[in-house]
């Protein structure tokens, strides 16, 4: 069902055999003004990092008997040990610095309730909209700090997410497109609206950041959507756009 799987299953292997470390020998000085700008907005996106990903694999294994798509399945499961592996790195870099780690955030809250609820579809469309405002998010916090190792945190954070972001979406536009026009377009309007509130929430949760960056509400917004758009356009209008470009 998905043309490129293998790829994104063999990419996730290669990476699972050579799990991300940073040299020890990077600059890791932060000044008292950037933790306090920093250290309550990195420790709920730590939170959002961590989760155990029970559900996501209970959905994704039940999607592959479905569909015959044991790759689904096992991709998957390669994705949430990379995503724990990313909450590791950040809880690591927050108890060297000394910032309390968060044990519960009502926005983490609501993200696991709505995924708890979900068929395979729904979770996909739920985390990839995590993970295109959180690549924003990062971007942004490298661009307020000097400390290198953080800098250099955020880049692997965003690199990795992009592979993530990329077989997510793969997906989700293959799931979609088994549908008709008229089931299509409701789901895609109801994740547009649901995506555009959830950028709305992590401006208002993490504007100290998004703001020293340099980002007003309404540039954001538009940086998210642009996210949106560029991985979430069907193959070929995404390839015009490309050209066009």
């Amino acid at each position: 069902m998905l043309p490129n799987l293998k790829v994104w299953l063999d990419h996730f292997e290669y990476h699972a055999q050579r799990p991300r470390r940073l040299p020890e020998e990077l600059s890791d000085l932060l000044s008292p003004q950037e933790r306090r700008l920093i250290a309550h907005s990195i420790a709920t996106f730590q939170l959002g990092e961590q989760s155990g990903g029970s559900h996501l694999l209970a959905a994704a294994y039940r999607f592959a008997r479905e569909n015959g798509a044991p790759a689904v399945a096992r991709a998957t499961e390669l994705l949430v040990h990379e995503e724990q592996q990313h909450a590791a790195l950040l809880a690591r870099f927050m108890a060297d610095h000394e910032m309390v780690r968060r044990r519960r955030h009502w926005t983490d809250s609501v993200f696991r309730r709505v995924r708890r609820l979900a068929q395979f579809e729904l979770y996909l469309g739920v985390l990839l909209t995590a993970e295109l405002i959180g690549n924003v998010y990062y971007r942004a916090l490298e661009g307020v700090t000097r400390c290198q190792r953080l800098r250099l945190l955020c880049r692997v954070l965003v690199a990795d997410e992009l592979a993530h972001i990329g077989f997510e979406s793969d997906l989700l536009l293959a799931i979609r497109a088994r549908y008709p026009m008229a089931r299509r377009l409701p789901i895609e309007m109801a994740h547009r609206a649901f995506f555009a509130g959830a950028a709305l929430v992590v401006w208002m949760t993490h504007r100290p950041v998004l703001a020293r960056a340099g980002y007003g509400l309404f540039s954001f917004l538009r940086a998210c959507r642009a996210q949106y758009s560029f991985y979430l356009q069907p193959p070929l209008a995404r390839a015009s756009a490309a050209s066009a470009g």
